[in-house]
């Protein structure tokens, strides 16, 4: 079963994204805190994490870098959502580790491919070890 883990604070985009990930059958959890995001994706364990830039208490950038930096979730499917789109914070996101930089607004066809995509990957690496 795919878990996928949203960490974003604006309720309408958590619910676009709730249904959309639930009508393809995957489970959803939602922590709209960076600080609060970190303990529970360790909790959780979800098979990626879909994560905003902007978030309250800890920016994106730094939950991914607390992510990447624990060995259980250093390879963590992560998939970056922003309203900036400049160059710099693309950079800064992956330098971060995040896997797929995608802006604001974005179309879920192109969303659910991109995910669909980091699964695939996710997969086959767990098949290799």
């Amino acid at each position: 079963m795919v878990r996928i883990c949203i960490v974003e604070d604006e309720p309408n985009i958590i619910e676009a994204l709730r249904y959309l990930f639930e009508t393809e059958g995957w489970q959803v959890d939602v922590i709209s805190d960076g600080a609060l995001a970190i303990d529970a994706i360790h909790q959780t364990k979800p098979t990626l994490v879909v994560l905003d830039y902007m978030l309250p208490s800890l920016s994106g950038v730094a939950v991914a870098q607390k992510l990447r930096e624990n060995e259980n979730t250093a390879n963590l499917p992560i998939l970056m959502l922003s309203a900036k789109g400049q160059e710099k914070d693309k950079q800064l996101a992956h330098l971060a580790g995040i896997n797929v930089f995608m802006t604001k607004p974005f179309a879920n066809s192109a969303l659910l491919e991109q995910i669909k995509s980091l699964l695939e990957i996710a997969q086959s690496e767990m098949n290799s070890v």
